[in-house]
């Protein structure tokens, strides 16, 4: 959706997807779905410009598991690995990766999400791996060749566009599970940052970790209480540091959907992640200072 008002240009958008038949549409109303994207672009067009500078940062549930699947989903990718495109996990299986509140999992056989499957594209039976278990690298994914390497038997996410294509290790449905702390406390605990409810697009660069992404809704948060939205955000960080640094995971759960890129070859996926507290280490980019 593409809103604008004396130049201005803001745009909105909104995506969902399973695997199903059509009785998916039967639960979901897509004109409501239509009215809320448009009303998100017409309200950025009258949003303040987003401030700059590194600051907590609360991803809310609803914003989606995107950041999760960029950041982290990418280089825990055994060939990313193998290859040494990320450094950073090589060799460190049975290592602290992360804050003891985080664990990581890709879980292709969650019946109706975009990214399920029963077996991959190789024939080995889907199966639900732990990546991140407490903060503690446990696993990479894996298909038939990457894990031939290591030594190790497939964990089922060789996945393919189509016939024309070569399986590669692939995420299906990534997500940072659910933890103990209540959302609304992990809002009252941040006395100046940012609440994310929307991400958008962004980059990563798998070597270093260093990604951007676009904040599509995101609210000041003053004194632990939401604020007005604000608009042309965007988050700067490293994801093996936003790992460690994570110290607040809600009791809540939020899920996005896509199709992701690798190697030319597209995938459905989801991705998921409950209410995050980050308290440092993000930079926010914005227009006023």
């Amino acid at each position: 959706m593409v809103a604008e008002k004396d130049g201005l240009l803001q745009t909105a958008h909104e995506a969902i997807s399973g695997c199903g038949g059509f009785e998916f549409f039967d639960a979901r109303d897509m004109a409501a779905l239509g009215r809320k994207v448009r009303e998100r672009a017409v309200k950025r067009l009258s949003a303040p410009p987003a401030p700059s500078g590194e600051m907590p940062i609360v991803i809310a549930a609803e914003a989606g598991g995107t950041l999760i699947h960029e950041a982290i989903g990418h280089p825990l990718e055994a060939d990313a690995v193998q290859k040494g495109i990320s450094p950073m996990y090589k060799g460190a299986v049975g290592k602290v990766v992360g804050n003891e509140k985080v664990s990581v999992v890709e879980d292709p056989t969650m019946p109706g999400q975009r990214g399920f499957y029963a077996f991959d594209d190789e024939g080995v039976p889907a199966q639900r791996v732990v990546l991140v278990d407490h903060g503690v690298l446990r696993t990479y994914m894996y298909d038939r060749q990457t894990a031939r390497r290591d030594g190790v038997a497939s964990n089922g996410h060789g996945r393919r566009e189509s016939f024309r294509h070569r399986p590669v290790p692939r995420m299906a449905n990534t997500f940072v599970a659910s933890g103990t702390d209540d959302p609304q406390e992990i809002l009252r605990s941040v006395p100046n940052g940012l609440l994310v409810t929307k991400m958008g697009g962004g980059q990563v660069e798998t070597a270093t970790g260093d990604f951007v992404f676009e904040v599509e809704e995101g609210f000041l948060l003053k004194d632990g209480e939401v604020q007005h939205l604000i608009r042309g955000a965007n988050l700067l960080g490293n994801g093996p540091d936003v790992l460690r640094t994570i110290d607040r995971v809600g009791s809540d759960m939020g899920w996005s959907v896509g199709t992701c890129g690798k190697e030319g070859q597209g995938a459905p996926v989801s991705d998921g992640l409950p209410t995050l507290r980050i308290p440092k280490g993000i930079v926010v980019g914005g227009i006023r200072g």
